[in-house]
């Protein structure tokens, strides 16, 4: 019944195929890791519902996949509820009749999308300007949105009033003319104060919900580049800055996780686990610092672009977030 009562365009089709892996397992807890919003249950009632086939053929919860199998499911959705604006605080750093520059908050959403529908920048924005914002983009819940960060990262974001000042701005980010810079608290200290990182980032082959650096140059992923400086040295942890030649979904963390460098608390790309320090009661110290800092230690410090309609180039900074500045601090404070 609920392919009949389910709006056609509040489905989703996905065609996947699976990779060489090493051991078989259910399709329903596969599907569950590399598909974005599937929950297993969301899985289970697609496979009772025979929308989910594997080879051209129907399966059953238990069966196990194997390497090759070729899987096209459909999931349902809900139909997405109207875009509506919200008093929700903002920390505006700049604004004029054509942009808005704010300081995005950690936890925060950038635009609502499937599971976060509501408490996003979009919406905020949205109330703060009375409707005045671009509607550029081709998505209508991102109205002004010409960039993002992720969720748990905070710091400079550029929105767009206007439909010429999104425009001009979107040409900007894709051709890398921006400068962005961000600051990122991390475990360890690299070996070498300043360098580049370069490889190829695409999604995983085990888990599809997150991104994994594939060799520079070859078929798998695109090409990704990072330059990296270290500002504080801590001894245990490092206070990295961080300049993108290149915009892929979570490029500084696929990469410092790459390094040997993961950014604290980032809890995919293997920030949060606890780790022993070589000193007495290090175990319980991290501990701590991951309540001080539940999210990724990451921060955008610097944004530089030229402005839409005075053509001027414009530059905009913003501290460290508090939280981040408390783990920084309780960091100083252990033996050097």
């Amino acid at each position: 019944m609920h392919d009949l009562e389910t709006p056609l365009e509040a489905r989703q089709k996905i065609r996947l195929i699976v990779p060489n892996i090493r051991e078989r397992e259910r399709i329903d807890k596969f599907l569950s890791r590399q598909v974005e919003n599937a929950t297993r249950t969301k899985v289970q009632q697609a496979i009772e519902e025979s929308r989910v086939l594997v080879n051209g053929n129907p399966v059953k919860a238990n069966y196990k996949v194997s390497p090759n199998d070729v899987i096209e499911v459909t999931l349902t959705r809900p139909p997405a509820p109207e875009m509506k604006p919200e008093a929700i605080p903002l920390d505006i750093v700049y604004e004029d009749e054509t942009i808005l520059v704010v300081n995005k908050p950690a936890g925060m959403v950038v635009h609502p999308a499937f599971g976060n529908w509501t408490g996003t920048l979009a919406n905020a924005v949205l109330h703060h300007t009375q409707h005045r914002l671009s509607d550029a983009h081709d998505d209508e819940f991102r109205p002004g949105i010409v960039h993002r960060l992720d969720k748990d990262t905070s710091g400079l974001m550029v929105v767009a009033k206007e439909n010429d000042a999104h425009f001009a701005l979107a040409k900007q980010f894709a051709q890398r003319t921006t400068e962005k810079k961000y600051l990122a608290l991390v475990w360890g200290v690299p070996k070498s104060k300043s360098g580049t990182i370069q490889t190829n980032i695409g999604r995983s082959k085990k888990n599809r919900k997150v991104m994994a650096v594939y060799p520079f140059e070859s078929d798998e992923g695109k090409t990704a580049i990072t330059d990296y400086t270290v500002k504080e040295d801590y001894r245990y942890f490092s206070l990295l800055e961080l300049n993108l030649h290149t915009g892929r979904t979570h490029q500084i963390r696929v990469h410092l996780q790459h390094l040997g460098h993961p950014i604290l608390s980032d809890e995919t790309y293997g920030g949060k686990h606890i780790r022993a320090l070589g000193f007495s009661q290090s175990e319980h110290f991290v501990a701590n610092l991951f309540e001080l800092l539940p999210r990724q230690a990451l921060h955008a410090a610097f944004l530089s672009f030229i402005h839409p309609k005075t053509k001027t180039k414009v530059a905009f900074e913003a501290p460290l977030p508090r939280d981040m500045q408390l783990a920084i601090e309780k960091i100083k404070r252990l033996p050097q």
